[in-house]
């Protein structure tokens, strides 16, 4: 743990140099959230009932979605598959730490930074122009900020297998863009997963992704039941824990034989 909490003091402070870029993020984010609030306003026009949501349940679930995203995202699978092709990941090697951890710590310092750079001022400009609702109950919001932390190291754990392909790929942008999309859809981000048909529906529910945003914004929005946010947070903690211990085996398989070129 204190290793773990001193690489996220340094993920933390190294955010600082680029903390210009989270202004225009607020920015940024507002733009998609009103695009979809225009999409949405339109089709419930059409249809009121769309999707078994309320239209003030819709632009709900697409605010605190964006929001969200702005905590849980991060650039750990390219940050370490550019160390990796530099050839600087030896030094980070040599270091008497786990490598993974170091990552971790790293991720979750970039996630305080962004809570208090990007989350909270983008809740504070969605909240005063769209009409968001609160959670359903305190209840709710305390499972829907643990389902959250959940997210995170979900989000976190991927990222990290995806930047260790790189010890394999002569490149990963192909990889990167194909989790990157892959996340967006099954995450539930671009579209509520209750709107998905039968087949896609019954294929995501056994994948981690929506356990990173679906989960956490359903439970915000209190659309199921206790029974099932028990049942859906244990299945994201099984998630965790075997991402958590895939990454680290697939770290230590794949660097036993690694070759470091240059000076």
């Amino acid at each position: 743990m204190r290793v773990l909490l001193a690489f996220a003091r340094i993920g933390f402070l190294d955010m600082l140099a680029y903390r210009l870029r989270y202004y225009t993020g607020v920015i940024n984010y507002f733009i998609s959230v009103t695009v979809y609030y225009f999409i949405y306003k339109a089709v419930f026009t059409a249809n009121p009932g769309f999707g078994g949501f309320r239209f003030d349940e819709m632009i709900t679930y697409v605010t605190v979605g964006w929001i969200i995203r702005s905590l849980y995202y991060n650039n750990i699978d390219w940050d370490l598959a550019m160390e990796i092709q530099e050839g600087k990941i030896a030094m980070s090697m040599m270091r008497p730490v786990n490598l993974p951890l170091t990552y971790i710590g790293k991720a979750l310092g970039e996630a305080a930074f962004r809570s208090i750079l990007l989350s909270v001022p983008t809740s504070l400009v969605l909240a005063l122009v769209f009409p968001v609702n609160g959670p359903a109950s305190g209840a709710h919001f305390a499972a829907f900020l643990l389902s959250l932390a959940g997210s995170i190291i979900l989000v976190t754990s991927i990222n990290f297998i995806i930047g260790a392909c790189a010890l394999s790929l002569t490149s990963i942008q192909g990889l990167l863009r194909f989790k990157f999309w892959m996340q967006e859809l099954l995450s539930g981000l671009l579209v509520p997963l209750a709107l998905f048909p039968p087949p896609l529906r019954a294929l995501s529910a056994v994948l981690p992704f929506e356990h990173i945003g679906y989960t956490p914004m359903m439970i915000y929005l209190g659309k199921i039941s206790w029974e099932s946010i028990a049942r859906t947070m244990a299945l994201e903690l099984v998630w965790v824990a075997v991402l958590l211990w895939f990454g680290n085996w697939f770290w230590n398989r794949l660097s036993r034989s690694i070759t470091i070129h240059g000076g």
